[in-house]
């Protein structure tokens, strides 16, 4: 055998080893479960048992339409695009939800537009605090980013702190913090690490 033949078959011995050994190697890839569907299997044990929980929950169901008619006021609910009667029945059911699965709340919070106070009142998780950081950004943007650090620097400050805090908010609100679409009456589980990260724990869905 001459000398370029025999380095020919040592090249191609090599490389099969180099094969069965990549074929015996843990994907890179692999196949993941849901990260949603294991946090909404776990998510109330962990909000049970474990501090620094925050709900940001979307407004239960509305009547029909997008934002808001023109010229609405926010201290005038007839102005506004307010709760469905299936909506109001929805944020009924949401509160029952966390009762029966014995969640403490240390607060509720509220945008000012009455389909969330609404909603957080029909909760019935306590008693409502209105805060205009949980206001809707979907028609004015003005203080968006203002509203959005307030958000974050309330979830921060909860961190170690018992109880959860539900804020019931807004579709575009709750994106431009967690990144995630909510459909009504969803809420997103949030919490600061220790290194002052927000995480996003998992989402509440169809209650």
């Amino acid at each position: 055998m001459t000398i370029q033949r025999f380095q020919l078959v040592a090249a191609i011995a090599w490389l099969l080893i180099l094969a069965s050994c990549a074929s015996l190697a843990p994907s890179s890839n692999p196949i993941t479960t849901n990260a949603v569907q294991v946090a909404q299997q776990d998510i109330w044990t962990q909000m049970r048992q474990d501090t620094g929980y925050v709900v940001l929950l979307r407004h239960a169901h509305t009547v029909a339409g997008t934002g808001d008619p023109l010229g609405f006021r926010l201290n005038d609910c007839a102005t506004q695009r307010d709760l469905s009667t299936a909506g109001r029945q929805q944020a009924v059911r949401i509160g029952q939800g966390f009762r029966d699965r014995q969640i403490p709340i240390r607060q509720v919070r509220s945008s000012q537009y009455c389909r969330c106070l609404d909603t957080a009142k029909l909760l019935g998780l306590g008693t409502v605090k209105l805060s205009p950081m949980l206001n809707s950004i979907f028609e004015d943007r003005t203080n968006a980013t203002q509203q959005t650090a307030q958000v974050r620097q309330q979830i921060l400050n909860h961190r170690n702190t018992a109880g959860v805090v539900v804020m019931v908010t807004h579709f575009v609100n709750i994106s431009d913090l967690s990144k995630l679409g909510t459909q009504p009456g969803d809420g997103v589980v949030l919490r600061a690490n220790r290194q002052g990260v927000l995480e996003v724990v998992g989402q509440i869905q169809d209650l």
